[in-house]
């Protein structure tokens, strides 16, 4: 009994040690905010770490120079709310209408102190659970079958304090400066410290590691004090214009590019940093050279000593000394908490400063870690817009669904419409919804039908690649064919040596809708959902493996996708050639004289009509139809009683031609046009 008593005490004390949570999320910027926010939605038991006071300490530094490069754009002309997110780069999601970022500020481009402040309101407002002055040092795994994943995650903080939980969501972004070592690189300063103040740099020759937003948003802030300013990196400049990127160099911040072109002493290079070797003179001068010219020497005997490129070269580009050398190469992903045991690993080649990850957004090394915003960007990266906020509020919110689906039966959000309002509701969401305009090529609509095409069920922003996966990870079932709708850029139409402003860039007629190469809507129609092996085997730039059938709807300059015949009706058109059916409305006087003279309906008819459903009939909407075309004025008649001529001989529907029966006397009701 002794014996017993002490093991359960022990158990208890055990017990006592860990605060348990279902879900832990580590970081308190954008994307923990927004998951905190659909757990909170949904009433589970959640908390968010945060090692900083306050939410979004990301944003307390950077950028360096105070302005943000994601637009906050005031106004769209239009009340949709939806529709008006797409030019939102700012917002996170909510039902809160105050919590909007143009509530916020007016600037196009916001300050990056207004994005703290909007942080801070977003997580106190909606009383999020953040836990303040929390910083996650060791996190690790304790094996037990009965946990959801069969394991729990074991978190302690600064204080010792452990907590476990069931799943474990990452939030923490990528905060680690990107250094590179190299002989001399003791002299260079990091973005993250450098002075901004441009009074520093009056007079002097400046050297900048990188070319990316930091780099540019740096020298745009002295390119009008200094001597002149060059700027190094291994690969070329990647303009966001070209490459439809926003993570590439944005024209805000581009500046230099004007002065290196226009011959105004500045310029940029391409080179191997750590090829490159720092040697500092007597007067603090920096020269460059090369890391192989200094193999073998003794550098302390003085520079006098070292042979330099241009004692070799003398019209070596970076022959004139510099007085200060800025690194500003971006950061990567925070590998250093995390036990072996968690595998978390990098990413391979331009993907190693983010953990390697799923398509759903899941560890590929632990079951139940899910990566959220900025660090979860490997998975569209130089594609979409995943790593940015106007990107990953949606990925938050796609993530959070699996997980609703995983651990709580919650089945992914859908909606059942008949089968005549597919095409209507296909053109909605093309034309409003934020996150597939946003997440282009990653998050799609999936339209599941129901047996005989009679209805469809709608499901919003899906990762497409778990497409293979769909029943399992959202709980609907698709036994009976699909459609993806998605939208997509042209296929070689960006990238940073293409020319984007080339004469008869854009496409205008519906024929040639595929060879579209700005942002549109394309529907993909699979009789059967995707095998695992189909998504794996699928070309490296295609989102999708290959589908039954595939349609793109025509670029448009106003990205406004109604047009009734250059977009509606070849939409149609293909839903109605996959489906084998007519998709058209119909006026009663349509549908009555069809109960009579074919053997099949078309869907509207039996939805419809035959269900006494439909506008009610009134002599001014019949006087208008007369008018415009779409009715036979069959009152006209003469007065020994004769009928109106007839004009429609024979059915102008090939889809229901094939069943017309001879009924003569009731031709003369045939409205030969749909609605």
């Amino acid at each position: 009994l002794g014996l017993a008593l002490y093991a359960g005490s022990l158990c208890a004390a055990s017990r006592a040690a860990f605060l348990y949570h279902d879900y832990c999320v580590i970081g308190a910027g954008p994307s923990g905010l927004q998951v905190a926010y659909f757990l909170q939605q949904a009433s589970r038991d959640y908390v968010v770490f945060e090692r900083s006071h306050a939410p979004g300490s990301f944003f307390a530094l950077y950028p360096r120079h105070r302005k943000l490069i994601s637009i906050n754009k005031q106004y769209t002309g239009k009340s949709n709310s939806e529709f008006n997110l797409r030019h939102d780069w700012n917002s996170l999601l909510s039902h809160d209408g105050r919590l909007l970022f143009r509530r916020y500020s007016r600037d196009f481009f916001p300050k990056a102190d207004v994005m703290v402040r909007y942080l801070e309101d977003f997580a106190s407002l909606l009383k999020l659970r953040v836990q303040y002055n929390t910083a996650i040092v060791h996190v690790t795994l304790e094996r037990d079958e009965q946990a959801w994943n069969g394991h729990y995650f074991i978190l302690t903080d600064q204080d010792r304090q452990n907590y476990k939980c069931s799943s474990l969501l990452v939030a923490t972004g990528t905060w680690v400066p990107n250094v590179v070592n190299f002989p001399g690189s003791e002299y260079v300063e990091g973005y993250e410290t450098v002075s901004i103040n441009p009074e520093d740099f009056s007079g002097q020759a400046v050297l900048i590691l990188g070319r990316g937003n930091s780099a540019f948003e740096t020298a745009e802030n002295i390119l009008g004090v200094t001597n002149f300013i060059h700027m190094v990196s291994r690969s070329r400049v990647r303009l966001s214009w070209a490459t439809h990127y926003v993570g590439d160099l944005r024209a805000i911040n581009n500046g230099l590019l004007d002065t290196y072109q226009l011959k105004s002493l500045d310029g940029l290079l391409e080179g191997d940093l750590e090829d490159l070797a720092i040697v500092k003179d007597k007067k603090g001068k920096l020269h460059i050279t090369l890391r192989f010219y200094l193999e073998n020497r003794n550098t302390s005997t003085g520079i006098d000593s070292i042979t330099l490129p241009q004692d070799e070269l003398d019209n070596f580009a970076t022959r004139a000394p510099y007085d200060r050398v800025i690194r500003c190469l971006g950061w990567k992903f925070d590998f250093s908490i995390y036990n072996r045991s968690l595998r978390m690993m990098p990413g391979k080649e331009n993907k190693k400063k983010y953990p390697q990850i799923k398509p759903s957004y899941e560890s590929r090394g632990t079951r139940g870690l899910f990566v959220l915003g900025t660090a979860s960007h490997s998975v569209d990266f130089r594609k979409s817009a995943g790593g940015f906020i106007h990107g990953f509020r949606y990925t938050t919110r796609a993530v959070h669904r699996l997980l609703e689906n995983r651990h709580h039966g919650v089945p992914w959000p859908s909606t059942v419409y008949p089968i005549t309002q597919l095409t209507n509701s296909i053109i909605k969401r093309v034309n409003e919804a934020s996150g597939l305009y946003q997440m282009f090529s990653v998050l799609a609509d999936i339209i599941l039908l129901r047996e005989n095409a009679t209805s469809f069920e709608y499901l919003e922003e899906y990762p497409v690649g778990v497409l293979a996966e769909l029943e399992m990870q959202t709980g609907r079932k698709a036994p009976n064919g699909l459609f993806v709708v998605i939208m997509e850029y042209g296929r070689n139409f960006s990238g940073a040596d293409k020319d984007v402003f080339y004469y008869n860039r854009a496409v205008g007629e519906a024929q040639h809708a595929w060879q579209s190469n700005f942002l549109h809507p394309v529907i993909y129609y699979y009789k059967h959902l995707p095998t695992e092996r189909e998504m794996r085997l699928r070309p490296p730039e295609w989102s999708l493996p290959r589908p039954d059938a595939v349609h793109h709807i025509v670029e448009d300059f106003l990205t406004d996708w109604t047009a009734p015949n250059a977009h509606i009706l070849p939409l149609r058109r293909f839903l109605e050639n996959c489906l084998s059916t007519d998709l058209r409305n119909f006026f009663a006087e349509s549908c009555f004289l069809f109960a009579f003279t074919r053997q099949k309906l078309p869907p509207f008819c039996r939805q419809g009509y035959v269900r006494m459903q439909g506008l009610v009939g009134s002599e001014g909407l019949r006087r208008h139809a007369v008018e415009a075309g779409l009715l036979e004025d069959y009152a006209l008649t003469d007065s020994s009683g004769d009928r109106a001529p007839d004009t429609h001989k024979e059915s102008q529907d090939p889809l229901l031609g094939d069943h017309v029966m001879p009924v003569r006397p009731l031709q003369h009701l045939v409205n030969a046009k749909d609605e």
